[in-house]
């Protein structure tokens, strides 16, 4: 009796029984493992809408979430511009999030130093903003040597992203911009 309970849970015997599930759509296919395993979205106490971070396309994406946890991010099939779809990249934007890689703190190397300091981000961007104070103070160009008015720096630019959408990269053009920096880029264009 053993042997033959052992042989009809083996999913090719219960196949090719007579009258059984030969295309293994059905009970063939099922075992207790498959039985007891259910769509981990239906775990999620809700569903965030959002936004792929990866590229400038903007795909539309639902991201499953249990407490403070992410369970799962798939396309938003109501996203006019990606229709549900996600390119392999935007696919895997959980591990962006929740990899065990990812720095979650300020990494900085003081200047001829050989070790990494955590930093605050308050404390970084402050020394981002002294620094570009000071080499627009430094560099600045009222005019050239002929008189003609230039009102410009050369110490400092910016090369945007991919990942920026149109309204960022306006930004970070009229920020630099008004700086009076020459050297406004975009990785896109290079």
């Amino acid at each position: 009796m053993r042997l033959r309970e052992t042989l009809l849970s083996w999913p090719v015997v219960r196949q090719l029984r007579p009258g059984g599930d030969h295309l293994a759509l059905g009970p063939a296919a099922r075992s207790a493992g498959t039985e007891s395993v259910h769509p981990r979205t239906e775990d999620a106490d809700r569903v965030v809408p959002s936004i792929c971070p990866f590229c400038a396309v903007g795909c539309g994406q639902r991201v499953y979430v249990q407490g403070d946890d992410i369970l799962h991010i798939e396309g938003d099939p109501d996203s006019p511009v990606s229709r549900g779809r996600l390119c392999p990249r935007g696919s895997s934007t959980k591990d962006l999030v929740t990899g065990e890689g990812r720095l979650t703190t300020v990494r900085y190397r003081r200047p001829h130093g050989r070790e990494w300091e955590d930093l605050s981000l308050e404390q970084a961007m402050e020394m981002i903003a002294d620094r570009i104070i000071a080499a627009r103070a430094a560099h600045w160009q009222d005019t050239d040597d002929d008189g003609v008015p230039l009102n410009r720096t050369l110490a400092f630019g910016t090369l945007g992203g991919a990942a920026c959408d149109n309204e960022e990269n306006y930004l970070v053009k009229k920020l630099f911009t008004a700086l009076g920096a020459l050297q406004v880029e975009n990785q896109a264009r290079i």
